[in-house]
């Protein structure tokens, strides 16, 4: 099974894909070692902060269990409405404990290792590209200094009020 990883730091969120069994049984709020992960995050610790499910369904970490629960929820997590005053909702989480049929797992860098992540993850730190029409439209621009295109529209809009004086005389 795969999992999709994402790690965030304090500057960039970085994403890779996981395979095998090496996080199950792990829970929300644990702190793993890096070498568990990756040999690369050798000195690393990481916190697991959340999950989500094959369905979409977050991981709650007070639940100990990785299977599908309902709960009577008030505000707070996994509630997105707070009106009206009082509403309860019965919805569907999943537990806090890693199993198969997670998806997605967020984490976060505790202590940082001997490898930057930059290294780590080369093929995300490259700036992004642009889409060539809006380089085209950048150039075009860059040619045409900003000063001449404020004249040539103070022209055009002088010429009609010069018109309009000499017809009123």
């Amino acid at each position: 099974m795969a999992f999709k990883l994402n790690i965030s730091d304090k500057e960039k969120a970085w994403r890779m894909e996981l395979e095998g069994e090496a996080l199950f049984g792990k829970k929300i709020g644990e702190k793993i070692e890096g070498k568990e992960i990756k040999p690369e995050f050798d000195g690393y610790e990481i916190e697991i902060t959340g999950t989500s499910d094959k369905a979409g369904f977050p991981g709650h970490k007070d639940i100990d269990s990785p299977t599908l629960t309902k709960r009577l929820l008030t505000r707070g997590f996994g509630m997105k409405t707070a009106e009206p005053h009082g509403l309860r909702l019965r919805k569907t989480l999943r537990g806090g404990i890693i199993s198969e049929d997670i998806i997605q797992i967020n984490m976060k860098v505790l202590k940082h290792g001997h490898k930057k992540l930059q290294e780590i993850f080369p093929e995300q730190n490259k700036p992004k590209e642009q889409p060539v029409e809006e380089v085209k439209k950048e150039e075009a621009k860059a040619e045409k200094p900003k000063e001449k295109q404020k004249t040539e529209v103070a022209e055009k809009e002088e010429k009609p009020r010069e018109e309009k004086k000499k017809e009123g005389k």
